[in-house]
């Protein structure tokens, strides 16, 4: 009798640690990133891409030109628009150099977020993204321009001590978004996954969620958000280009542009620094060059947008904030290092944004990758 308790006090005792170990496993799996490369180029029919083919196809999002199996790649998609932090504990982020457009503007307490667009320089890539983070309801606006399949953790919920005008999950479902939520239905691995020793040291769980390209796309595809609506009109047959020119051969003098979002949070004051050899900005937050992780490089953008707009709240307890999305506002364009004052214009929430000049005619972009810069109208631009 006391050698069968024996036996089954260590039998009992074998499967505790057994099933603790195997917790422990799969709680240190979980909290480090799979295996995989950061930025790996991907391959069509077992054939790898050529990507110095010749550029022949524009893309329709920022007018830059690509190879043909690039644009096979992105014709059978949608756009993803992806809401990426930018709280100091989580840079340098991860993606954002593979963005054809991306926007800045305040979540809360001066503290930025990005709304990054992937479509044309991320086709021929499965790029890993992140820090992935939660949804406001301007963020919407701006991914209905593009009727994009919108990547997120979660956002402003529907409670009753949320101000109504802000219930970005309310929202989505209100404005059919085609909704990508890592707590919704393909929320976990390998879909998604939180990193938290990705920077060398441990960060807090909020900045931890990442994800690829390639797996957002495969997670589209899954959950029938293809190319085409559930009437076969393909996105892009409703959607509004911006008019792209060339480089102007002659360069201008605007070498920096400088600007804060709220005063006395330095650490999310922008500056971008002209290159003239290159023709592109090159971005400083912080005080700091501005890093993507995957590639070890600056980021860079060709234009960039200087969108002033209405800024609200905080509205709640929260501290939820509105920024006027539609109507019309003041308008600063840097490109080829000179300045374009004039006005942007968004009808209504899922219009396309046009950006005119001080006469009142749309404004030709550069090809090449986008920064649009959500300033609160008050705010000072130093250039």
């Amino acid at each position: 009798m006391k050698k069968n308790k024996v036996l089954f006090i260590l039998g009992s005792l074998g499967l505790y640690l057994l099933s603790t170990g195997v917790s422990y496993a799969a709680f240190n799996f979980l909290r480090t990133s799979p295996k995989l490369e950061i930025e790996s180029p991907l391959s069509e029919g077992g054939m790898e891409i050529n990507l110095n083919a010749p550029k022949t196809e524009i893309c329709p999002i920022n007018g830059l030109e690509y190879t043909k199996q690039e644009k096979e790649i992105w014709e059978k998609r949608r756009p993803l628009s992806v809401v990426i932090e930018n709280h100091m504990d989580c840079r340098p982020q991860s993606g954002l150099s593979k963005a054809d457009i991306v926007y800045e503007v305040v979540a809360e307490g001066g503290i930025t977020r990005f709304l990054a667009i992937y479509y044309c320089g991320a086709a021929a890539f499965d790029t890993l993204l992140g820090p992935i983070r939660s949804a406001r309801t301007y963020l919407l606006d701006w991914t209905m321009e593009y009727d994009a399949s919108f990547v997120h953790v979660g956002g402003a919920a529907c409670y009753a001590d949320v101000d109504p005008r802000v219930r970005a999950l309310c929202q989505i479902n209100e404005y059919g978004i085609r909704d990508i939520d890592q707590m919704g239905r393909y929320g976990s691995y390998p879909f998604f996954w939180r990193d938290y020793e990705k920077l060398g040291h441990s960060v807090a769980t909020e900045h931890t969620m990442h994800s690829t390209t390639g797996k957002l796309w495969e997670v589209a595809e899954k959950a029938g958000y293809g190319p085409e609506n559930k009437e076969g009109i393909d996105w892009l047959d409703n959607f509004k280009s911006w008019r792209f020119k060339d480089d102007d051969k002659e360069k201008g003098d605007v070498s920096s542009i400088e600007f804060d979002f709220w005063d006395g949070q330095q650490d999310y004051k922008v500056a971008w620094q002209y290159d003239e050899e290159k023709n592109e900005y090159k971005r400083i937050n912080g005080e700091n060059e501005h890093l993507d992780f995957n590639i070890k490089e600056q980021l860079r953008a060709k234009v960039v947008i200087v969108q002033k707009t209405k800024e609200t709240g905080p509205v709640d307890e929260h501290k939820h904030l509105l920024y006027q999305t539609t109507g019309s506002g003041e308008l600063l364009l840097f490109q080829d290092g000179k300045v374009i004052e004039g006005e942007w214009i968004k009808e209504k929430k899922a219009s396309r944004t046009v950006f005119n000049d001080s006469r009142g005619r749309e404004i030709e972009i550069n090809r090449g990758k986008i920064w649009i810069e959500i300033v609160p109208s008050r705010n000072k631009i130093e250039y």
